[in-house]
């Protein structure tokens, strides 16, 4: 779920207004990092990949599904999402074993 600390950074970063644009963008990136790291719990160090991430779906709206493009003499090519997203992913990435990953337990 989007905190609106979250939803206020990526009002000031991008100047988009549709909060309601914003949230779903947040919560599509959460799953997306929860799901990667095998969590269930967001740690609060994976929220700047979120929201990384939701700028990166933001910018790339009406090039969904493109791996390149060429217009006017200019080539453009789209990443899944920058090397340094996924390293701080993979620092808080849960190993699976025999098809379970265990999160640790919080009080």
């Amino acid at each position: 779920m989007a905190r609106e600390a979250d939803i206020d950074t990526l009002v000031t970063l991008t100047v988009e207004k549709d909060q309601l644009l914003l949230e779903t963008l947040l919560d599509d990136a959460e799953e997306f990092v929860l799901s990667y790291t095998n969590r269930t719990k967001m740690p609060a160090q994976l929220w700047k990949a979120v929201r990384d991430l939701a700028i990166i779906a933001l910018n790339r709206r009406g090039t969904e599904g493109e791996t390149s493009r060429s217009e006017g003499g200019e080539s453009y090519s789209f990443d899944a999402a920058p090397k340094s997203i996924y390293s701080l992913m993979d620092r808080y990435r849960l190993a699976r074993v025999g098809g379970v990953a265990h999160e640790a337990k919080t009080v």
